[in-house]
């Protein structure tokens, strides 16, 4: 198998294998159809997402012999020189501004610019990094660029377009080109490990994806590295969250549901397992937000996965589905809210692993905070019932929780006797509660049945209660004790 990088070994060479760019190579195959060639272009945008690669394409479709064309033949003496692997044409010119951007490079230039080509049709001027080329570099070019021979084109190429001085950019077609969608992105490193005949895990593909932030070469620089490390059973999710540094997704999970369940110990324990596993805490936080972003999408598109807004494997996204049902959508923004404000705080912190520590708290605690979205993240744990989880922890109650009627089954209650059972003693019913607490205040100290009528004081809270207040009988006069008189003489 050959050493050389995979974003060398599959470089595109034509528009048509250019991936995530159609906005600019449409125009331009149509304006090579056309014939409508303009003498200087500039191509702008991120890093690695094809800039200097079309500007080789578009080299080879001016040259070809059957040119110029959209689709080079591949076959000419210019097309093979041209090639991925091919030695290299003397008539295109590639200059690295970074190295030659003064003055006196671009004199060289123009006084070689005015010598035809040696066996090609045009002489073309590759111009990477132009935003690096000095001011005075750039009116020096300035002539030749705005009246150049018929036979020299110009290619500008530059990450930072602005830099470009006003009076060069106005005399080329700027094309800007844009960072490659994850999902054709994924789609595109899953053919090229098809093609390298490598195994690759589920959830590995968006991890690089998002390691190569939208950038072909990049991606393509992290998946060789996987490549080259895998073993027999291929690239598993273990050996490339380990490498690249991301957070385990059984971390995030559980202090997720620790978010959900009000459970402290179980977030702070993650939080140690984080410190304790070498991994960075800001790297942790980060891949949080990057979740907690994922829910409060699926708490508002529960088919989001079908629609690709959530780029992650099926069986992820079942319990990231399953976590986004246990939270508020008062919560879930709440608690992304003080993530990304907690990220935002650690950045040049002496202690991390204290802002990881201070962020969980926040989010554990809305009632210590009297602001808008902590009460509307307190009303909807209310709406749920104080239940935050199922999966919660059995031996401590969720925050919120009330105790009910059946906590107090069997349970004495201090300054209530309970008297001993007896054909004048009423059934106390079964749970406890307040049924219960009148029951037995009745049974020790109320007074006796009538005889008449049968009905104590009580008799109001029984079936016949609707019927109206129950009337106590009047009490019997008591005897006054007598003073004693004086003794005789």
């Amino acid at each position: 198998m050959s050493s050389l990088a995979l974003y060398r070994r599959y470089r595109p060479e034509s528009f048509a294998e250019v991936i995530g760019q159609e906005h600019v190579t449409d125009p331009l195959q149509q304006a090579l159809r056309n014939n409508r060639v303009n003498h200087a272009y500039l191509f702008s945008g991120p890093r690695g997402c094809g800039k200097t690669t079309s500007a080789r394409i578009l080299a080879r479709c001016l040259n070809c012999e059957q040119g110029p064309t959209p689709t080079p033949c591949g076959e000419c003496q210019s097309c093979r020189d041209l090639a991925r692997n091919g030695p290299g044409s003397i008539d295109v010119i590639e200059i690295d501004a970074a190295s030659h951007g003064g003055v006196d490079d671009a004199r060289d230039l123009r006084e070689k610019a005015f010598f035809g080509p040696a066996s090609s049709r045009y002489k073309i001027y590759i111009i990477d990094e132009a935003h690096m080329v000095t001011p005075a570099g750039f009116n020096a070019l300035l002539k030749v660029v705005e009246e150049p021979p018929e036979h020299l084109k110009f290619i500008f190429a530059t990450t930072e377009p602005e830099k470009v001085i006003g009076t060069i950019r106005s005399r080329t077609h700027h094309y800007p080109f844009r960072l490659v969608p994850p999902g054709t992105l994924r789609d595109y490193l899953a053919e090229v490990c098809g093609r390298e005949g490598m195994t690759v895990q589920d959830g590995v593909l968006p991890l690089v994806v998002r390691a190569g932030a939208g950038s072909v070469r990049d991606s393509m620089s992290v998946m060789d590295q996987l490549l080259a490390g895998a073993r027999e059973d291929g690239v598993t999710y273990a050996m490339a969250t380990g490498l690249l540094g991301y957070t385990d997704g059984s971390l995030l999970d559980a202090v997720v549901e620790a978010f959900a369940s009000g459970d402290g110990a179980a977030a702070f324990e993650v939080v140690d397992r984080v410190i304790e596993g070498g991994n960075d805490p800001r790297r942790f936080v980060a891949d949080l937000l990057e979740r907690l972003r994922d829910l409060v999408i699926l708490a508002a598109v529960p088919d989001a996965a079908e629609k690709g807004l959530i780029d992650a494997p099926a069986d992820v996204v079942e319990r990231m589905q399953a976590q986004a049902g246990v939270f508020g959508g008062a919560e879930l923004s709440r608690a992304a809210d003080l993530v990304n404000e907690g990220l935002t705080e650690m950045r040049g912190a002496t202690s991390p692993r204290l802002q990881l520590e201070l962020i969980c708290a926040r989010v554990l605690l809305p009632a210590a905070y009297d602001d808008a979205r902590s009460v509307m993240a307190r009303l909807d744990r209310l709406e749920r019932g104080g239940h935050f989880a199922a999966s919660g922890p059995a031996t401590a109650p969720p925050m919120g929780y009330v105790p009910g009627p059946e906590a107090h089954a069997g349970v004495q209650q201090p300054g209530v006797p309970v008297p001993p059972p007896g054909p004048g003693t009423p059934d106390i019913p079964p749970g406890g509660g307040a049924a219960a607490a009148r029951a037995a205040v009745r049974a020790s100290d109320g007074p006796a049945p009538d005889p008449v009528s049968g009905a104590g004081p009580g008799a109001g809270s029984g079936a016949g209660a609707g019927a109206g207040p129950a009337v106590a009988p009047s009490p019997q006069p008591q005897p006054q004790p007598q003073a004693p008189s004086p003794a005789a003489p």
